[in-house]
């Protein structure tokens, strides 16, 4: 599951937040001020179309405390670097890892 710029800055804005307390509500707001912090400085409709897309893609789960919406992450940064490690490698080295590996090693120039 490819995500885009934004989308992976929001789930990384998430992931830090909840980092040291991840029960954490999150709402968009939250993720909008977060994000400008960090120099991202997003309209509040941007960040919740992208947070509700992430919804839709099973990435966030949305749910109401009261009259409020907050989002937790579905999956943890390693649980999403893992999917999409492995997505990479059945699209581009035929489900090889080892190809994908050696590929790395040589595109970073790794190999001594």
């Amino acid at each position: 599951m490819v995500c885009g710029k934004l989308e992976i800055d929001i789930l990384n804005s998430i992931w830090n937040m909840t980092a040291d307390f991840e029960d954490r509500d999150i709402s968009i707001q939250d993720v909008v001020d977060d994000l400008s912090q960090n120099g991202i400085d997003r309209a509040y409709t941007t960040i919740k179309t992208v947070m509700d897309r992430l919804t839709v893609k099973s990435i966030l789960v949305r749910y109401k405390v009261g009259k409020k919406f907050f989002y937790k992450a579905a999956m943890d940064r390693t649980e999403m670097a893992s999917e999409a490690i492995r997505e990479i490698s059945a699209q581009f080295f035929n489900n090889s890892p080892v190809e994908m590996i050696h590929f790395i090693e040589r595109e970073f120039d790794l190999v001594k």
